[in-house]
């Protein structure tokens, strides 16, 4: 995201303390407006500021290193996106869904081990926001708009953008963007102060609007500086970007190829056809020249890969302008699979090829249709956005799905298991269908053809995340404490991996008190409080159950471990003055 606040805002390294003392969360200074009634030597302030703050010449030297790294620890950056994720899943912003997890994991997975620091961790998660829009931010935390999927042709589409996040994660971009700040604000509060004792001096009624036009002026400079060194953030992220998509045999030339889909949109705003412009946009300008350097660099990749390579350029306002660039294939190509130190027999190209054409994961159609349902507002938008795609037109196999989880979702479980059985006799094995059957059959009255399905499919894959998830769901649905145990019994083998996964522990405190089992109900629904940026609530739970008679000596052990793990960022809250609305109101 591009860095830079509003007016009456000055963004600020400073960054407040955790439970140890270390720095780790931005703050923003505010307090300009009381500078209404200064008045100010124009000249004089526009001239010093812009002397520090005047954009430093583009340089051709490599980057040698960068300082960025010394601002904050991984450990503290790490928590800062922990922090962000928390928040964010408070306030309702984050799609969290066992499939569409999967899908954008392995995607994200791919694309960041083929990327310049493959140790690097990431985190990729989806936002139900059908804005166009992802971000990158510290400790590998990526995030993406369900409008982006939707708005993307195919899944190279969607690796083009993300390939482009990771780069900005792996160049520090965030970093150098922290520490640029840091360093430009004293100059920048030092000129205002300046501002302030020449205004003493000056005095008259007319300084007022000269004293804010300056400060104006300072406030542009700032973030001009800004947008400089954004621009080659920007293209430095869309080059590598496009080398790792690349060595993902994806298509290199996807990135450039989306870009012109946003650009196409943010020009026909003008008759507002798409909506508002995509935010995607705002933080990543898009222009001509951008689009084309994008297209060369995938161009020469494929020549050096031995191919033909087309570039072309489309113009929303004309035809698209190509030509072809082609060079005799190398005597050894470059993925292996003419290389004379191999065995004859090891096939390497036909391997890679048959990776690239698979269509990437093989699961964008049909992700791309379920973050079209569960992004709606409801059920029944869904179905109506779906009679508005037919268009007298036949439905895709992915497309069906996705209405039939509409369907599902608007309680016609019926209907959606007859779609459902249909696309299962063409797909047969398919496991995204399969736990849509076994839902649909759960909620017409047919759980024992639910259970057999589902028990089924946790033999096939017993470690499956989608698979125990969605089945837990299913039992405690029946809301028996036959059913509870069951849950607890599947859930319980991904319990020690779990514990940063809120859907699962809100999944598995239900499954505990259907059971019968209040102890560890509590425990796993303090958790999920935490997990939702509720660390207070998750305290007073804790708290709550540490007094009960019947704890045995390890249940009081889990729970006072959580109580001092949970308490310093309490305390830290409490003492910043942030307190839990619901509690505040209690």
């Amino acid at each position: 995201m591009a860095p830079g606040g509003p007016c009456g805002q000055v963004p600020a390294p400073g960054l407040t303390a955790d439970s140890s003392g270390r720095e780790i969360l931005p703050r923003t200074v505010r307090g300009i407006t009381c500078l209404r009634r200064i008045a100010l030597l124009t000249a004089a302030l526009t001239l010093a500021v812009a002397s520090v703050c005047a954009p430093a010449q583009e340089s051709n030297l490599p980057d040698i290193g960068s300082s960025a790294g010394e601002l904050l620890t991984p450990r503290q950056q790490e928590a800062y996106g922990a922090m962000m994720l928390a928040q964010l899943r408070h306030y309702d912003y984050l799609l969290e869904d066992p499939l569409i997890d999967s899908w954008l994991d392995t995607l994200g997975t791919r694309l960041a081990a083929n990327s310049d620091r493959p140790r690097q961790p990431f985190t990729f998660f989806m936002l139900r926001e059908r804005q166009i829009n992802a971000f990158a931010t510290l400790g590998g935390y990526i995030g993406v708009n369900s409008g982006l999927v939707l708005a993307a042709e195919r899944e190279d589409e969607v690796a083009g953008v993300l390939s482009h996040e990771i780069a900005h994660v792996t160049q520090q971009h965030v970093l150098r963007g922290a520490e640029r700040a840091q360093r430009d604000q004293l100059p920048i509060l030092l000129a205002m102060l300046g501002a302030i004792v020449a205004a003493q001096a000056a005095g008259g009624n007319s300084d007022d609007d000269a004293a804010q036009a300056a400060m104006a002026s300072a406030m542009g400079l700032m973030q001009q500086r800004q947008i400089d060194y954004t621009r080659s953030n920007e293209s430095e992220a869309d080059r590598l970007g496009i080398q790792t998509l690349a060595r993902s045999h994806y298509d290199p030339e996807a990135m450039a190829d989306f870009f012109a889909t946003l650009q196409a949109r943010s020009r026909s705003n003008g008759a507002n056809y798409w909506g508002e412009s995509p935010d995607w946009l705002m933080t990543h300008p898009v222009t001509i020249t951008r689009i084309t350097e994008a297209k060369e660099r995938a161009a020469r990749i494929k020549r050096e890969q031995g191919g033909v390579a087309e570039v072309c350029v489309r113009d929303p306002d004309g035809p698209p302008q190509c030509r072809t660039d082609s060079t005799a294939k190398p005597q050894y190509s470059l993925d292996g699979s003419n290389n004379p130190l191999l065995p004859p027999s090891l096939d390497v190209g036909a391997q890679l090829n048959a990776a690239a054409q698979s269509g990437g994961t093989g699961r964008f159609e049909f992700a791309r249709e379920r973050l079209r349902v569960l992004s709606a507002d409801s059920p029944g938008d869904a179905l109506r956005e779906y009679e508005r795609l037919a268009g007298g037109k036949k439905f895709t196999d992915a497309q069906r799905y996705g209405q039939a989880l509409a369907r599902l979702r608007g309680n016609q479980a019926a209907v959606a298991a007859t779609t459902l059985a249909e696309l299962l006799a063409e797909h047969p094995g398919d496991m995204w269908l399969n736990l849509a059957m076994g839902q649909a059959e759960a909620r017409s009255g047919k759980a024992a053809a639910a259970t057999t399905r589902f028990e089924t499919m946790l033999r096939q894959t017993p470690n499956s995340r989608a698979v125990v998830l969605t089945y837990a769901e299913v039992l405690s649905e029946r809301n028996t404490v036959e059913a509870g145990k069951r849950a607890q019994a599947v859930l319980r083998p991904l319990l020690g991996n779990s514990g940063n996964d809120a859907i699962f522990q809100s999944t598995f405190a239900r499954a505990c008190e259907i059971a019968g089992d209040p102890i560890r109900a509590g425990e796993a629904y303090a958790e999920a409080a935490y997990l939702n940026g509720r660390p207070e609530q998750a305290l007073v739970q804790l708290n709550t159950l540490k007094r009960r008679s019947d704890l045995d000596y390890y249940a009081r052990a889990r729970i006072e471990s959580r109580i001092a793990a949970i308490t310093p960022t309490v305390l830290e809250l409490k003492r910043q003055g942030i307190r839990d609305e619901d509690l505040r109101r209690q």
